[in-house]
């Protein structure tokens, strides 16, 4: 299984690190900063970076060539449609809400800001619009009362994404294909950036 991971921060790191431990080839670590965290752990393992030169897109030429499957870890760069086309088994990413609610950069905060009871987590295909893909695997936790976003994600939803990640990879190892089940459009809600860009 040869992936392209895409992605940033810790979340980036953690799921290089959770990829490393699955042994798979890791061909690439694309990232839209050259001095991030995922960066520096990807060419401490000996790995290949890519530096996007758009930070809001990742073309085909920055896919490795022969990858099987793009996985995206914190990553807000929309994937080209040409680049999922390109791998195998197309492109994977980990959304922190349950699609198709929540759709957006700001999904934990808008979890807190609408006082979700239940939050959850989404493997999604790469598709054309952002957090729209059919839906691969999915889990839920409860929201603690008084939580804010930071303290949701890192208490459950960014060990749950690292949860689920695992379990598509595992099941595209073994079956050579990835779950979808395209999202109900009906329940959609948009989760834009609560602070000024």
């Amino acid at each position: 299984m040869r992936i392209t991971l895409v992605g940033s921060r810790h979340f980036g790191v953690a799921t290089l690190n959770m990829l490393r431990d699955k042994d798979v080839e890791i061909a690439r670590v694309v990232v839209h900063d050259g001095e991030d965290r995922l960066a520096a752990a990807a060419r401490a393992a000996g790995i290949e970076v890519v530096v996007q030169a758009d930070p809001h897109l990742v073309t085909p030429e920055e896919i490795a060539p022969g990858t099987k499957l793009i996985v995206t870890a914190h990553s807000h760069a929309r994937v080209a449609q040409a680049a999922v086309a390109a791998a195998k088994l197309g492109g994977i990413g980990y959304h922190p809400s349950l699609l198709p609610r929540h759709r957006g950069k700001a999904a934990v905060e808008w979890t807190i800001k609408e006082g979700d009871p239940v939050a959850g987590g989404t493997i999604y295909h790469l598709a054309e619009r952002m957090d729209a893909g059919a839906i691969a695997a999915q889990d839920w936790c409860f929201v603690k009362k008084g939580e804010t976003a930071r303290e949701l994600w890192e208490r459950a939803l960014a060990p749950l994404g690292l949860k689920l990640l695992g379990q598509v990879i595992d099941y595209a190892k073994a079956h050579g294909s990835i779950p979808a089940k395209p999202q109900d459009e009906q329940f959609a809600t948009k989760a834009p950036s609560l602070t000024p860009s």
